[in-house]
């Protein structure tokens, strides 16, 4: 595809690229922003995250220690995205722009992230790649079930996001849950969905490397991760609208991403849910990190099979 809309430059995208390595037309990775956010019931201010998140990544060091190299570089560039147009839109409005935007730069090769405000917001990416990605389990991240069929009356709250990506895709498998409602529990159950609530990954005798192993074998080849914030510990990440004590650790989820990268083909992902608060900036910048180091792990994995 040949891209007509704007480009961002240094001072406006991901990672503060030139403009040579942040073109959509070229650029492996793409990162498009949902700041959406519509139904948060506790803390507010998820709508702020997707720009928050680029923000924080232009003072990253473009060399990853661990992998050795620079993300972008192994990407072959990451393009930012103008912000996705949610003007006058509901949650299943949104849900329909967002599958057609993430769906044509999926057919276009690209590895789209898309950043989201509340959970919700991003349901569309996930339906785009379900839709275009065969044998795929789609991993979600996340402190809560968020498997109500409706909730506060709308069946597009982001307390809904699981089910509404269930409604579309049944390979979904759970990680890091801690927070959940008894009808939660009960439809979990009735499907059969493979849940790693975070106390048996703290508590997994073979440690971090024994319950990523257990995981492994609940996944098809293809993966699609959508990551609510929260999965992580609060003492991590404080930033998001309901955090639940007991999360996730930095390693934890590190050690996972690099494992599915090796073991399996991430396809995409989504990130939701970063509330910032004034003048604490390490969770947008470790979301910043995170992002970076899956499309490093990414690319770096599919060169090697190559």
């Amino acid at each position: 595809m040949t891209y007509q809309g704007k480009v961002r430059g240094a001072d406006d995208n991901f990672l503060a690229l030139d403009i040579a390595d942040a073109h959509p037309d070229t650029a492996g990775a793409v990162i498009l922003p949902v700041p959406f956010e519509a139904t948060s019931t506790f803390g507010h201010g998820s709508a702020a995250g997707p720009d928050a998140i680029v923000s924080a990544s232009r003072e990253l060091e473009l060399f990853d220690t661990m992998l050795g190299g620079e993300p972008y570089r192994l990407a072959g560039g990451i393009a930012t995205l103008p912000d996705l147009d949610i003007s006058g839109v509901d949650g299943a409005r949104l849900c329909e722009r967002l599958e057609t935007e993430v769906g044509r730069w999926i057919e276009a090769d690209k590895f789209v992230v898309t950043l989201g405000g509340e959970h919700s917001s991003v349901v569309g990416a996930a339906y785009a790649h379900a839709k275009r990605f065969s044998d795929l389990s789609i991993l979600q991240l996340d402190a809560h079930s968020d498997l109500r069929p409706e909730y506060h009356g709308s069946p597009w709250n982001h307390a809904c996001a699981a089910a509404r990506i269930l409604d579309v895709h049944s390979e979904v498998v759970q990680v890091g849950i801690r927070s959940q409602a008894a009808e939660e529990r009960a439809i979990s159950e009735e499907l059969g969905l493979a849940v790693f609530y975070a106390h048996t990954v703290h508590d997994h005798p073979g440690g971090d490397t024994g319950w990523i192993e257990d995981l492994l074998h609940k996944l098809r080849s293809n993966i699609y991760i959508t990551l609510d914030c929260d999965v992580f510990d609060p003492s991590l990440i404080p930033a998001t609208g309901t955090p639940e004590p007991g999360g996730l650790t930095w390693i934890q989820i590190d050690r996972l991403i690099r494992k599915l990268c090796r073991e399996r083909r991430v396809v995409g992902m989504d990130v939701s849910e970063l509330a910032p608060v004034k003048g604490l900036h390490h969770p947008q910048f470790s979301m910043a990190k995170l992002i970076s180091r899956v499309i490093g792990n990414r690319f770096k994995a599919l060169a090697r099979r190559s």
